[in-house]
């Protein structure tokens, strides 16, 4: 059952409610990982990494259904306008992708110090043969460095850019990325 109707509520976003159902191919009223990959597209026109859907799905179902509902919908929306506004500002030749040192800027400006060498393997893992990454992998990687780094920095109580971990200690922290 859908969790919104017209008229419920003043603040819903005709357009985005119309979309959300477009993209809701079977009517149930939430997205699917599939549908919901339908809904997200990268500037060049490309549908979302599945990765990615599935990242975003664990962000933002709210109710952990599996699933995304109007009003998650549309918190996900808002995240991904702002994550949009955010990848212009640092596709500095608005090529509509990213590449290595637009990416380095973008990170370090996010107050992340990583090197040229783990940026460099990023763009490897993510790209698609063209050595620059599009917006959903973009979103991805921002993601998964402000995780690491704050999985980090919860280990790394004195805050010395050092920790010394156990096997297990390492594995949890790694799994929690997955």
């Amino acid at each position: 059952m859908t969790d919104y109707a017209p008229g419920q509520a003043t603040d819903i976003n005709p357009q985005l409610w119309t979309w959300f159902r477009a993209v809701d191919t079977d009517g149930s009223g939430q997205l699917t990982v599939d549908e919901l990959q339908r809904a997200l597209i990268n500037g060049d026109w490309s549908p979302f990494n599945i990765r990615t859907v599935h990242m975003m799905i664990n962000m933002f179902d709210a109710d952990n259904s599996g699933t995304i509902g109007f009003s998650e919908f549309t918190s996900l929306w808002v995240y991904i306008e702002e994550w949009r506004r955010c990848f212009q500002t640092f596709d500095r030749d608005g090529s509509g992708t990213i590449d290595r040192q637009e990416l380095t800027q973008a990170l370090r400006a996010f107050g992340f110090n990583v090197s040229e060498k783990s940026v460099a393997f990023m763009i490897q893992k993510l790209d698609r043969g063209s050595h620059s990454i599009p917006f959903d992998s973009f979103v991805r990687t921002c993601v998964i460095f402000k995780s690491i780094t704050d999985s980090f920095r919860a280990v790394d109580t004195d805050q010395d850019g050092y920790i010394q971990i156990g096997y297990d200690q390492f594995l949890d922290l790694v799994i929690r990325q997955i």
